[in-house]
């Protein structure tokens, strides 16, 4: 499913593991988030190259989001082990209500 939604929507394969991995692994909250964004890295990857096959992608246009990722995903592994675990669910919370607001508009 997480597969599906990723290559659907480019991405959001989170918002389908982090509820799987927290009902069905056994897994701390921090292990679960770390572990959703361990497994999204490939299926983005793949759903790139079918982008990329299909002459779907900008890269011109992607670049600065590509580096903001970066830079993020720097920033936010980082700082993982000093950010408290409900902290973690609330703000994962708000992207979730976030996202399905916008996609409803």
């Amino acid at each position: 499913m997480a597969g599906i939604i990723n290559g659907f929507f480019g991405g959001g394969g989170g918002m389908v593991l982090v509820p799987a991995l927290s009902t069905w692994s056994g897994l701390s909250e921090k292990q679960v988030f770390a572990t959703s964004v361990a497994i999204t890295l490939p299926m983005c990857i793949c759903s790139a190259l079918v982008y990329l096959l299909n002459s779907s992608i900008s890269f011109h246009t992607a670049f600065p989001y590509i580096i903001g990722g970066l830079i993020g995903g720097f920033i936010g592994g980082t700082l993982y082990k000093r950010v408290p675990a409900p902290f973690l669910r609330r703000v994962f919370a708000l992207f979730m209500i976030y996202g399905g607001i916008r996609s409803l508009l």
